[in-house]
């Protein structure tokens, strides 16, 4: 079977839940620390071999397109400035190897028709799909990577998968299956977004997936299942009764920065780890929690 050389991302939705944050800028252009999400994304593809990423827009995305392009007078002002560090980050945001794709997504028809969408890119290889708000930090080795490394041995269809709080399971598609090693369950079964008493499992797909190319003429099949949108969680389930797929819980800490708490979470988690202000905001953080003890010790004597 043929390399994982390309990747999909989706990044047509409307990030109602960041209003108004999101009315004029993509909720993949959020910054944490000093890179936006998208950016994450791309080095995890890169960091696993991709060198083509495709991405699957919609409206006022623009900006993404924006990103990853050169910006000349930027790159000008900079080097007139003699600015080199500021601009080797700009000329280093992807290598330059690899190729940019866009397609847009004109119907915002759900997850399954954004990966149905990149099918004349991706054509007949398998490949990798990677949702930008689900930023996965690591000590080893980035989620994708990973998954590449699983897939070059077992050659079949991956989900990313964590376990999740059983009263969590309705946002998610929840898998079933027979656990074949302490990270890996041989998938039986994948439900969209099951109430607590009907999920097989607290196993959870996350935005990381490794798919083969017979999942778009599935998707071309898939009826609107959940929210009324063509779910890829369909497709996958009638992929099972032909081919073999396989979930793995990674290793690394997902942040969900879909919603404003795992968003806020990730920013202290990479500010923590930057290089540049990471001491610092270390020693921020530490005279705040002492602020707030001494807060504490005070509405106690007080009461």
């Amino acid at each position: 079977m043929k390399a994982i050389k390309k990747a999909v991302f989706p990044v047509a939705g409307m990030g109602t839940r960041f209003l108004p944050a999101t009315k004029a800028n993509p909720k993949e252009m959020l910054p944490v620390v000093d890179k936006p999400l998208i950016q994450y994304a791309a080095e995890e593809a890169v960091a696993a071999g991709i060198d083509t990423l495709i991405f699957v827009t919609g409206r006022n995305k623009r900006s993404i397109e924006d990103h990853f392009d050169t910006a000349y007078e930027l790159e000008r002002e900079l080097e007139a400035k003699s600015k080199d560090k500021m601009l080797a980050v700009l000329r280093n945001i992807l290598p330059s190897h690899v190729k940019c794709v866009f397609i847009r997504q004109s119907q915002a028809l759900g997850l399954g028709h954004a990966v149905l969408c990149a099918r004349p890119v991706v054509n007949d290889e398998p490949f990798a799909v990677i949702l930008a708000d689900d930023l996965i930090n690591f000590s080893d080795k980035p989620c994708l990577s990973q998954m590449v490394d699983l897939f070059n041995f077992q050659h079949c269809s991956i989900l990313g998968t964590q376990k999740v709080p059983m009263e969590d399971v309705s946002s998610y598609g929840v898998v079933d299956g027979i656990q074949v090693k302490p990270d890996l369950m041989e998938v039986s079964g994948i439900v969209e977004k099951p109430s607590a008493d009907k999920a097989p499992s607290n196993v959870a797909v996350v935005g990381r997936y490794i798919l083969t190319p017979r999942i778009f003429e599935l998707l071309e099949n898939t009826q609107r299942g959940a929210g009324n949108e063509i779910q890829l969680t369909d497709a996958i389930a009638e992929l099972l009764k032909e081919q073999r797929v396989l979930s793995y819980n990674f290793k690394g800490r997902r942040f969900d920065c879909g919603s404003k708490l795992g968003y806020l979470k990730a920013q202290v988690e990479f500010a923590l780890e930057h290089e540049e202000v990471g001491e610092e905001f270390r020693e921020f953080l530490d005279s705040l929690a002492a602020r707030e003890s001494d807060k504490i010790v005070q509405m106690n004597k007080s009461s």
